[in-house]
């Protein structure tokens, strides 16, 4: 009868960790990809409206419309700022997860090396007593043809 391996609940828990950390990363990446999106959608409507003052400068615009257009702009440019700060701060995020996640999963690899180990040594046990009952029987067997050849 082999030994349970006994580490198995140090695998298990493990490979959960490994999972969640797997999960988390998923989660971090989609936002990061998110963030991107949202940044590009502003700096393309940045352009564009950029675009229009250009486009209504040329036409001629009074000094309100001039301040408001440039107040905008400045406004956007803020957003972006914002924006760009978030993605950065998010793709450190994603780094420090995939850091956690390989983490994890080198746990895992080396439990998991560990119960091969674990279960090659029970399989050479029990090849060894499965020999040696083989070897028990045999002998028995010679003893036995012996004793009545004898007789």
């Amino acid at each position: 009868m082999s030994n349970p391996f006994p580490l198995k609940p140090l695998l298990e828990l493990s490979q959960t960790r490994m999972d969640d950390a797997a999960r988390r990363l998923g989660e971090l990446i989609a936002s990061e990809q998110e963030g991107t999106r949202k940044l590009e959608l502003l700096q393309n409507y940045r352009d564009e409206y950029e675009s229009r003052f250009h486009e209504a400068a040329r036409n001629g615009i009074s000094p309100d419309e001039w301040r408001n257009f440039s107040a905008f702009i400045g406004r956007i440019d803020d957003a972006i700022a914002v924006q760009k700060a978030n993605v950065e701060r998010s793709r450190q995020m994603t780094a420090a997860g995939q850091h956690a996640w390989m983490t994890q999963r080198n746990k895992v690899k080396a439990f998991d090396t560990l119960q091969k180990r674990h279960d090659l040594g029970e399989a050479r046990k029990e090849a060894r007593r499965e020999q040696r009952q083989s070897d028990e029987h045999s002998a028995k067997r010679y003893v036995n043809r012996e004793d009545s050849d004898e007789s």
